[in-house]
């Protein structure tokens, strides 16, 4: 029997909008839900629709054998709230340069 893929993309039909402390951080109608196995689902929103003015990158980087390297963003003192995967592996390559959001689990 195949085994199921560890990670699925799935389009969200839904208006997708983050806010963080009262601000509005994101607002999409272009969202990727990514499935990964072990993980709560998380929505990856395209850069144009993330106020990316008001995120700053962060020093940390982390490595995901399935997806790549990723790097982070912070909103003054919430550090590490968001993260991208600019340049992900083979196969992951839709998800490059979407933005997604600590604690913006999936209803």
């Amino acid at each position: 029997m195949p085994q199921a893929p560890r990670i699925t993309l799935h389009p969200v039909s839904q208006r997708v909008q983050v806010h963080v402390d009262g601000t509005l951080l994101a607002d999409s109608t272009n969202a990727l839900e990514l499935r990964e196995t072990g993980y709560p689902p998380r929505r990856y929103i395209p850069r144009e629709d993330v106020r990316m003015d008001l995120l700053t990158p962060s020093e940390t980087t982390t490595h995901c054998p399935f997806k790549g390297d990723t790097v982070y963003f912070s909103l003054g003192d919430n550090q590490d709230i968001a993260w991208s995967y600019e340049q992900p592996i083979e196969g992951m390559e839709t998800i490059a340069g979407r933005v997604a959001f600590a604690g913006e689990e999936s209803e």
